[in-house]
């Protein structure tokens, strides 16, 4: 498994929020659901996205853009225009004075705005839960990314498009999994565009040492890895393993397996039923008490507090 096929495991897409959004200008609409990931793009007409504190970024026809949570945003026909409408964790949408209008506004199955036939139509997919998305893809990404339409283009957005107006037995499986591919999907895009601001260990899977090594790492990270190990299984000696592997990665072998283990393992304590002597065994620790010391020393917290804190946040 490369490091890319690996961080892209994460997303799980489980009763994501998608919807059909459509107005005539002008409008504009307040994000504030502090939702970790959201992914737009624009089938007809055209917008903004306007991060607080950040220049607006454009939102034209055939474009995608992923919003990375959870701070607030606005999505506007200009970056001027006032918001009418702020959505609010959990997906209830009020005026700016705060009345409920969910009402006033549905259009239909997944469909919302002011009128069937508006200028603009957008769709959109929202990531409702941290533990749906792995917190190393989430800090890879920038606050807003943005795949012009002359750079990518997929099918899968006319079969969201398809797909998101329809009322139909597991309706809601069929597009979180869509959800999933067309981030996939965009990602995969956008990490070979823009491989300069990839993070090093995507950039570092070119080097033919280094990223047959990651891939090791990642296939297996339960595995008692030794540097010693590891460089007999690329073809280098263990000094130069270390060296390539620290200049192109930034921190050594080891490091980087506890920090891929232990993000493993935060994404593993988000599922409810998950014991912290399973999750321990599935990262490669052989015990809960192993695991919880190496969590502690690195994050500073242990899995109970941070399965806690994630938990509080969630709700």
């Amino acid at each position: 498994m490369d490091a890319l096929a690996a961080l892209l495991t994460g997303p799980r897409a489980q009763g994501a929020f998608l919807l059909r959004s459509v107005f005539d200008p002008p409008w504009a609409i307040r994000i504030e659901d502090r939702a970790p990931l959201t992914v737009l793009t624009t089938v007809r007409g055209g917008g903004w996205i306007v991060p607080d504190g950040a220049p607006p970024v454009p939102l034209r026809v055939g474009d995608l853009a992923i919003v990375r949570g959870p701070e607030p945003y606005t999505v506007a026909d200009r970056p001027e225009t006032a918001p009418q409408v702020v959505i609010h964790p959990g997906q209830v949408s009020t005026t700016v004075d705060g009345e409920r209008m969910c009402e006033e506004l549905d259009q239909g199955v997944r469909t919302w705005g002011t009128a069937g036939d508006a200028a603009t139509v957008l769709l959109s997919g929202t990531y409702q839960l941290h533990g749906e998305v792995s917190g190393r893809l989430l800090r890879a990404l920038p606050p807003v990314l943005r795949l012009a339409a002359e750079e990518w283009s997929s099918p899968l957005v006319a079969l969201l498009e398809a797909e998101i107006g329809r009322d139909e037995p597991g309706q809601e499986v069929v597009l979180d999994r869509l959800l999933d591919l067309l981030l996939i999907s965009a990602l995969r895009s956008w990490f070979a565009r823009d491989a300069g601001h990839a993070p090093a260990w995507y950039r570092a899977h070119a080097d033919a040492v280094v990223g047959r090594a990651l891939g090791l790492l990642h296939t297996d990270p339960a595995r008692a890895w030794t540097v010693h190990e590891l460089a007999a299984e690329t073809g280098v000696s263990r000094a130069a393993l270390a060296r390539r592997f620290t200049d192109l990665v930034g921190e050594p072998p080891m490091a980087y397996l506890t920090n891929w283990r232990l993000a493993q393992a935060a994404d593993l304590l988000a599922e409810p039923d998950a014991t912290l002597a399973a999750v321990a065994r599935r990262v490669g620790y052989g015990s809960g008490f192993a695991l919880s010391a190496a969590f502690k020393r690195v994050r500073g917290v242990s899995p109970q507090q941070f399965r806690e804190l994630a938990g509080a946040a969630a709700g």
